[in-house]
């Protein structure tokens, strides 16, 4: 009996020593397998891990190319701005951090939360940019309080600093913060939050050369967050430097020359489609959108009726009024419909069918012929010569100069204006096209829209007899070393085919607009250069009521075109005065004080050292044009 319960117990000790047994093999081969988990499969990330924990990547922003304008003056450099950064990894207590930041920065907790939030996705190494562009005194705040502050970190980025201010700040553009938008778009692959990208102007159509390529740092820390060394280093490529078509001094007269009043201005080499300037008043200050825009200065630009942010020279689409005469006359000369000889008789208005359409001079004009109608803006007269023409071959004359689409200035969302039909008509309001629809737009008014840039496009093509050059700003893109990585050459939009003789005759007429008596652009005279233009005045609301004051925004635009010289154009301007009512008193004027510096300064580069010049630069004794004196003719008519 004990003999059979020794053999029972030794079986059963046997069998929970085979479990046992099992048990420790089975749980050693998962260690094993664990192990060989751990340093094979996840070794690499692993260590990647643990070197983060000691490791530290600083990312190092690129310096953004500088632009300069045609005679190599900056227009834009970068300087140096200090933003705060955080490392997540670092932080335990986020709440608590983030409370101490809102209180030490002076910015909302939800802000700084909402960039926390946004920088979530990336490793949690890397650092998330909670605040650009702080001032010094953040800066000494921030460094005397370090000891409250884990995972927090001062980055050094360089920002644009705009040498003149507001000036051309339509055209240069501004940079920001990357929005999630822009992460979302291949244009801003390789960007990360809280780096710097063009938004606007030249800033955004040039980013990837302006850009640059970014660098970096791998650093090594303590415990305590401090530098111990510098593991490796990619140094960041600074962005390609730009040489604009611009002159800075021409810019600078043609803003001033606008004052306060709202409005654009284009200038432009006839012979290349260089642009010398481009204003759009009143402008903004591009450096606040660098960093924390002041809410009192974001709620000026928005509730300024003058619409500071709108690039007017590229999108502001405006009737062009008498200017477009221009385009109605040498349809008209190419149709055989008029030569210099043809006249019509203005008596104050024209009737087609039960429609009285009035000459903006009610006592009529009586007689005129084509010279004449080009000089006091006859509208009776071209009333008429649009009837003969019709829609269809007016709108196709306009397009000979590339007008009613966009010109490919180079800068976004640029306006393409409107140039009718009859095909048009119909398809925008299911209407037929009628003869009434015609008269206005004969004069410029109607359906017809142009952009100031198309505006001197066309003048430009005018005065070179007939080639429209795509307008651009960009002469040269340059190394840092200033070597040529890409120069641009005129290109060459459409030319119209229009005969030099119809040229001849319309350019005669607007020579006639500025220089002799009676004409409506006397105010653009200069005494010692011959100038060529045509004013235009475009209708803001069809019917006012001319008793007592018209309210600001009921109020006409105020066009003028011209090019200059006479006998061989060398520069074109449009101008545009939101507002302005009479192309003659208010556009004029602009034009004339741009077309005088232009002057001026050719005539000073142009004399030797030493030789005396007259207060306006140039010699009186020796005009080209004029009677001696600017402005000497009687005071010029007002077209409505």
């Amino acid at each position: 009996m004990n003999g059979q319960r020794f053999i029972h117990d030794n079986y059963g000790s046997k069998r929970q020593l085979v479990v046992l047994s099992i048990f420790a093999a089975a749980l050693f081969f998962l260690l094993l397998t664990r192990l060989w988990y751990l340093q094979i499969v996840k070794s690499e990330e692993l260590h990647s891990q643990s070197e983060s924990n000691r490791l530290r990547l600083v990312p190092v922003a690129a310096s953004r190319g500088t632009i300069f304008d045609r005679n190599g003056a900056v227009l834009v450099t970068n300087r140096p701005s200090f933003s705060v950064a955080v490392i997540p990894q670092e932080v335990r207590d986020r709440d608590a951090l983030l409370e101490r930041l809102s209180r030490y920065l002076e910015i909302d907790r939800a802000e700084l939360l909402d960039k926390w939030e946004k920088g979530k996705g990336r490793a949690r190494y890397y650092p998330i940019v909670l605040a650009s562009g702080i001032t010094r005194d953040q800066l000494e705040v921030l460094e005397e309080n370090r000891l409250w502050l884990p995972g927090v970190e001062i980055e050094m980025k360089p920002v644009r600093q705009y040498e003149d201010g507001t000036l051309a700040a339509h055209l240069l553009g501004y940079i920001g913060e990357v929005s999630d938008e822009d992460l979302k778009k291949d244009a801003a692959s390789g960007y990360n939050s809280g780096d710097y990208i063009g938004k606007s102007g030249i800033e955004r159509s040039w980013e990837k050369l302006l850009h640059g390529r970014d660098g970096g740092r791998q650093i090594e820390v303590d415990a305590r967050g401090r530098v111990l060394r510098t593991i490796s280093e990619t140094p960041p490529a600074v962005g390609s430097s730009l040489v604009l078509t611009i002159d800075t001094a021409l810019q600078k007269q043609a803003e001033k020359a606008f004052g306060e009043q709202a409005g654009a201005a284009v200038v432009m080499d006839v012979n290349t489609g260089e642009i010398l300037a481009m204003v759009s008043n009143p402008g903004f200050d591009p450096a606040l959108f660098a960093g924390r825009m002041p809410p009192d200065k974001w709620k000026e630009y928005l509730e300024d009726k003058r619409h500071p942010l709108e690039n007017k020279a590229l999108k502001g689409q405006y009737p062009p009024g008498s200017t477009f005469k221009i385009i109605t006359a040498l349809a008209g000369l190419e149709e055989g419909l008029i030569d210099e000889r043809s006249s019509s008789y203005c008596k104050g208005a024209y009737v087609l069918g039960r429609n009285t359409f009035r000459c903006w001079e009610k006592k009529g004009h009586g007689t005129v012929d084509l010279k004449r109608a080009l000089k006091e803006s006859c509208d009776v007269y071209f009333y008429q010569l649009g009837e003969k023409l019709g829609i269809n071959r007016i709108a196709a004359y306009a397009r000979k100069f590339a007008l009613g689409a966009p010109l490919g200035v180079g800068l976004e969302n640029e306006k393409g204006g409107l140039i009718p039909d009859s095909a048009w008509k119909e398809k925008r309001y299911g209407k037929k096209w009628l003869q009434g629809d015609t008269l206005p737009a004969a004069i410029g008014q109607g359906y017809v829209l142009m952009t100031p840039i198309q505006l001197a496009a066309m003048i430009g093509a005018v005065a070179n007899d007939g080639t429209v050059y795509r307008p651009h700003l960009v002469k040269r893109v340059i190394d840092q070393e200033g070597r040529v990585i890409r120069e641009f050459k005129p290109e060459v939009v459409a030319r119209t085919s229009i005969s030099p003789r119809s040229f001849r005759l319309v350019k005669e007429g607007l020579l006639a607009v500025v220089n002799e008596g009676g004409g409506t652009g006397g105010q653009a005279r200069l005494y010692d250069v011959r100038v060529a233009g045509k004013t235009g005045t475009s209708q803001v609301v069809k019917q006012r009521d001319k008793r007592g004051a018209i309210p600001y925004q009921y109020r006409d635009h105020a066009l003028f075109v011209a090019f200059a010289p006479y006998d061989r154009p060398e520069i074109a301007v449009a101008v545009v005065v939101e507002h302005g009512e009479h192309g003659g008193s208010a556009a004029a004027p602009i034009a004339r004080s741009i077309l005088r510096t232009y002057f001026e300064r050719k005539s000073s580069a142009a004399k030797p050292a030493g030789a005396g010049s007259s207060p306006t630069g140039g010699d009186e004794k020796h005009g080209t044009g004029g009677n001696g004196r600017e402005n000497a003719n009687p005071a010029p008519q007002e077209e409505e």
